[in-house]
């Protein structure tokens, strides 16, 4: 047993004794995964310690190791795995976590799986034996036979009676409705100080009483799971663990809560320390733990690249986030708060996790903007559900319309509006809600549903990589070479030979082709044989180190083990090339102007123009533009040497290199030095020297999400062309509004705009006359019951004139009701007045709404003013003239 007392020990001690131990029977560490999963699509967010190894399991993939060991961040807070709503409210529920996790691909199986447990938990983590109990799948719920195995090998650790047996509810995994699957052995704690060994009483155990905390799931994988439900062995059975890091640390450490933890505790004491003495008496602990866990995934979320926006992953990291504000707010945080948080978050695991402490400006950046956002609605939005509650008809549900109004209008994301409905006992139909918001914003609106990035990569290219290996590239050195080829692809199939006009997929040992990777477009080009042309239209990388060559043979045909000559289009190539390199120069003059939270979080390059993503809360000021693009074209015309070599990931970081959020790096990496200054990681092609660009030339700048900012921009003759188009726009404006020079010509522009305004409001007021009539006589107002009405058609007036000339009109009248009419856009358009003094006698909604019938429209308002329209506009004469009988019959309901 270990010599360290077990209450003694950190959570970082717990993470790295795991480690340790699995390291130490022939595991290999992997670092964890990113939160955002590559290459599927079924995930939204990584949740569990399996998914990177998910195509080794199901053996499309293979890896040099047979043993690993991992500690995985999760999310568990959208799509099937969600527990939001009891984040903060339970002491086990979070939405981010971590797992830790060994994994066996056919080599150990039950026996060592089941001792390595025990041993960590009993001996390296000192828990006691006597609070430990154990479950085996029982043989129900799947056509599989039950664990019996399991259950004798735990015998060796646990007496019998705490040993239970869990149908497969419980008890069995599977990685989907078919494929590798098994049955799972679970490690419970017992709370009080010694289980009870009731096994063998029906009713009992971790399945029905809350008195016991899962601390550890071991799958044991040996069936793949037919379309038929019926089980097959596995010819490699393999091992899949998971324990929540958390759970494991409030064991050990003696506590009841994970938010006792110092994986939570020193967050939840930063929230109590900025909300200092506002704190309402009645609020307890639930607001501060979810302020805790929230920023802790919030902080992550963003480090891993995903930011707050309306859709997919992004959409819930802003619930997130604006679910932890408003318990801010109601425990009296009423300035932004969260990115202070955030910065005790980087504190306590950015040893761990480096990319926290890398990206800790982006992270302070997005939380501030994001919660600055919220807060300007934050009071407007919740005063207005205030007053949907306090109107609400007790035991109906919410109507869904508002709660999409709070969202599309106040940022409140629906199922917070749900949150809130239920501390109030009112429900709310969220699908409804959804519902309402796509229609309020059109289909492209509401939350989204995407799930994992990038699709899934095709049984055919892993079954090609398989068997031919990885790719030879020489395109740092070459544009030309010979390659001979391996793998023909055509219509998802491997083929041996493909003629002319088929469009195939080519794999060769050997290619000067770059693949499309970092934002950077794949080469196109040429290959030839002896009778054989081929045109290379795109090149992509399916698998990593593998390059497939999206081809049309144009003469001839190629055959597997043929040998061809492949050309890149030079012209392309070094188009690209300096496209590339510019935003190399434009992400370090972004960060030299705005500040270290700017991250790249995308990119394109192509041979025409390049488009740079970046993060930032504000657009560019035109002196922040001037100044990027002035630094830019100054590290080009440094014209220093490029430098590219390949070091270890730490050599790397030691030089100051950038690299790419959300990439994944291997142990050695690519450094691209650039006009001394710009060095980051990158696998792409680069000019020789900073001035081989030529020219840098911006040419637009825009959002395109919460946060992120977009700048297109042009190189060499691209940009000379983009400087000749504004010379000359510039010039024929200048003519045309006769500018003796091009500085005259931004004075010309604001006097022209200076006269088009008076024109306007001269062309308003002009309205405003025709439609009061001016001079008019008072052959228009008649006398209904001794009310004086008022009718009038008046021609070219839009609704806006309309309600002028309705005020004047009512002024002029002194006491009366004003009925106009008028064609707007091919509609009727009516509009009712009513001054003050008539107003308990005659309602203008009510008497518009009566009057809209004869545009077959309809209309309502206020008492004082309201408007209605229709598409029947040969009925408006026809309302006009109702106006007098219809006001008699409301004065006669009256």
């Amino acid at each position: 047993m270990a010599d360290s007392k077990p209450k003694t020990l950190t959570a970082a001690q717990i993470r790295q004794r795991f480690v340790d131990f699995f390291v130490a029977r022939g595991h290999t560490h992997v670092p964890s995964s990113s939160l955002v999963p590559q290459d599927d699509p079924t995930l939204l967010f990584v949740n569990a310690g399996m998914n990177q190894f998910k195509d080794v399991f199901t053996g499309r993939e293979h890896r040099p190791y047979s043993r690993a060991v991992t500690v995985q961040r999760c999310v568990r807070a959208g799509g099937k795995h969600n527990d939001l709503d009891n984040v903060g409210f339970t002491p086990r529920h979070q939405t981010l976590f971590e797992m830790l996790g060994n994994f066996s691909f056919g080599d150990y199986f039950k026996k060592d799986a089941i001792d390595w447990a025990w041993a960590f938990l009993t001996e390296e983590l000192g828990l006691p034996e006597e609070r430990l109990v154990v479950t085996v799948f029982d043989g129900t719920g799947e056509d599989a036979p039950a664990d019996d195995e399991a259950a004798e090998l735990w015998k060796a650790h646990v007496p019998v009676g705490r040993i239970y047996r869990c149908s497969a509810k419980d008890n069995f995994w599977a990685m989907g409705d078919t494929g590798p699957c098994g049955p799972c052995s679970e490690i419970h704690l017992f709370k009080g100080e010694v289980a009870p060994a009731t096994a063998d009483q029906p009713g009992t155990g971790p399945a029905y009483d809350d008195d016991y905390v899962e601390l550890w799931n071991l799958v044991f994988m040996q069936y793949e799971k037919l379309d038929d439900g019926s089980m097959k062995p596995l010819p490699k059975p393999s091992i899949d663990t998971g324990s929540g890091l958390e759970r494991v640390a409030a064991a050990v450490m003696g506590v009841d809560s994970n938010y006792g933890t110092d994986l939570l505790a020193p967050m939840v004491e930063t929230a109590k320390r900025l909300a200092g003495g506002r704190v309402p008496k009645d609020a307890g602990e639930a607001p501060f733990r979810v302020i805790a866990d929230h920023a802790r995934a919030a902080a992550f979320l963003i480090a891993d690249g995903v930011f707050p926006d309306k859709a997919g992953r992004s959409y819930v990291l802003r619930r997130i986030m604006r679910r932890a504000i408003r318990h801010g707010a109601d425990v009296g945080l009423d300035e932004p708060f969260m990115h202070e948080v955030c910065r005790t978050v980087v504190e306590v695991f950015g040893s761990v996790y480096p990319e926290l402490r890398e990206r800790a400006a982006v992270i302070d950046e997005v939380v501030r903007g994001e919660e600055e956002a919220f807060r300007r609605t934050l009071d407007r939005g919740l005063r207005r559900l205030t007053r949907a509650i306090d109107n609400h008809e007790a035991g109906q549900p919410f109507d869904p319309e508002v709660a999409a109004e709070l969202y599309d209008t106040y940022g409140f994301p629906i199922d917070l509006t749900a949150i809130i409905l239920r501390e109030h006992g009112i429900t709310l139909d969220e699908d409804a809600a959804e519902a309402a918001l796509r229609a309020r914003q059109g289909e492209g609106g509401g939350r989204g549903a995407e799930l994992g990035q990038g699709a899934g990569v095709a049984d055919v290219y892993f079954d090609v990589h398989e068997r031919v290996g990885d790719t030879e590239f020489s395109g740092y050195e070459h544009e030309q070479g010979e390659g001979k080829l391996l793998a023909i692809i055509v219509g998802g199939v491997s083929v041996p030979e493909a003629g002319a006009g088929t469009e195939a997929e080519l794999v060769f040992d050997r290619t000067p082709f770059y693949a499309e990777s970092g934002g950077q477009v794949g080469d196109i080009g040429r290959a030839e044989a002896e009778g054989a042309r081929v045109e290379i239209v795109d090149t992509i990388k399916p698998r990593a180190g593998m390059h497939v060559h999206r081809a049309r043979v144009e003469k001839g045909s190629v055959r597997l083990g043929q040998t061809l000559r492949l050309r890149v289009d030079s012209t392309a190539r070094s188009a690209t090339r300096r496209n590339h390199s510019a935003t190399h120069l434009l992400h370090h003059a972004l960060r030299a102007e705005l500040g270290e939270h700017v991250v790249q979080k995308g990119s394109l390059v192509s041979p025409e123009r390049l488009r740079f993503d970046f993060s930032h809360n504000r657009s560019l000021s035109p002196g922040q533009r001037r100044a990027i693009e002035t630094r830019v074209n100054a590290m080009i015309l440094g014209n220093v040497p490029s430098v590219t070599k390949e070091v270890s990931m730490d050599e790397a970081k030691a030089e100051g290199a950038i690299g790419l959020f959300g990439e994944k790096y291997g142990e050695r990496v690519r450094v691209v030095r650039l006009a001394d200054d710009s060095v980051e990681l990158c696998g792409g092609t680069h000019v020789a020297r900073s001035g081989d660009i030529g020219l840098f030339a911006i040419v637009g700048e825009s959002s395109i999400a919460q946060g992120v900012r977009r700048i297109e921009a042009v190189t060499g003759m691209g940009a000379v062309e983009h400087a000749q188009q504004l010379a000359e726009v510039a010039s024929e404006a200048a003519g045309q509004l006769h500018a003796g020079s091009l500085r005259e010509l931004p004075e010309r522009i604001a006097k022209l705009q200076a006269d088009l305004k008076q024109r306007d409001r001269t062309i308003e007021e002009l309205k405003q006359k025709l439609a009061t009539g001016a001079g008019a006589g008072d052959d228009e107002v008649t006398e209904v019951s001794g009310i004086k009405l008022l009718t009038r058609r008046v021609s070219g007036a839009d609704a806006k004139t309309l309600r002028s000339a309705a005020d004047a009109l009512r002024d002029r009248l002194g006491s009366g009701v004003v009925v106009l009419g008028a064609e707007t856009q091919g509609k009727a358009t009516l509009l009712v007045a009513v001054t003050k003094d008539l107003q308990a006698r005659v309602h203008a909604g009510k008497l518009v709404g009566a009057l809209a019938r004869h545009v077959e429209g309809k209309g309502g308002g206020r008492p004082d003013l309201a408007q209605a329209g229709g598409p029947k506009l040969a009925g408006l004469d026809e309302a006009l003239g109702a106006a007098g009988p219809t006001l008699q019959a409301q004065l006669g309901a009256a």
